[in-house]
């Protein structure tokens, strides 16, 4: 469904519809989403908004001062910053029903993460705001490069004002994060071959952590992934922009 778009999202809604869930920027497309928009028409039918806030931390987008009303995040990921952990949180605005389920299903079915995993993820938080910080910057350093390089097809990313989505994501974004994806020219070879080439991403599915990752996502998803198969995905480290800028250009050929 295109949740870029209200009215889609107006007419989506039913009688008993319980819960919006919604991603932004999304993956892998970095689509954006006015969240205050889609929590005020979810909350006029009566329904709960979610949004995964994995790609932006609280560092860089806070949902819940959007209107939302539960917040995801796979801690795996920004929170632990260092590849190394596995876990994940939900976070309700408020008390409400919802979080009696939860505590019932946590005690019930053990669903919480472990001391040491914890421990790791609190690590992390420790220097969330630096690490996002720097994952901006090289983002938007790394973005402006790709967009002049002419083996690109399109940059999807929510800090270039040519994205569809930017002045949304710059009203309810801090800054614009280290995700993004590219599109290639050459299709899906072309795409190969660069994710190929390259010396200092590294080729993984992951996201997040200090090194920068590179992935040919339709690959990663398998059959019946919907994603172009000429996009790849990044997920922009913290080593200097200016070597993640000669890697890709290296790879790009």
């Amino acid at each position: 469904m295109n949740m870029q778009d209200s009215a889609v999202v107006t007419a989506a809604l039913r009688p008993n519809t319980g819960l919006v869930w919604l991603e932004s920027p999304s993956n892998p497309l970095m689509k954006v989403v006015d969240i205050a928009e889609v929590a005020r028409k979810a909350h006029a039918a009566g329904a709960m908004v979610l949004v995964d806030n994995t790609f932006c931390t609280p560092v860089l987008q806070r949902p819940l001062d959007l209107g939302a009303d539960i917040v995801l995040h796979s801690t795996t990921k920004y929170f632990g910053g260092h590849s190394d952990v596995q876990s994940g949180a939900l976070i309700l605005r408020k008390h409400h029903e919802l979080h009696e389920e939860l505590d019932r299903t946590r005690r019930i079915m053990g669903a919480v993460a472990s001391p040491f995993n914890s421990w790791l993820v609190l690590r992390g938080i420790r220097s969330l705001p630096c690490r996002m910080e720097r994952h901006s910057a090289n983002g938007l350093a790394l973005a402006n490069a790709l967009a002049a390089n002419p083996a690109i097809r399109d940059v999807y990313y929510p800090g270039l004002t040519s994205h569809a989505g930017h002045a949304i994501a710059k009203r309810q974004m801090k800054s614009f994060g280290g995700m993004m994806s590219i599109r290639m020219k050459g299709g899906r070879d072309a795409a190969l071959q660069a994710a190929s080439r390259v010396k200092l991403f590294l080729n993984a599915t992951s996201l997040g952590g200090v090194e920068s990752l590179i992935e040919h996502r339709a690959s990663s998803e398998g059959p019946g992934s919907t994603t172009p198969d000429d996009l790849l995905r990044l997920s922009v480290g913290l080593e200097h922009p200016d070597d993640l800028i000669a890697d890709l250009m290296q790879a790009l050929g």
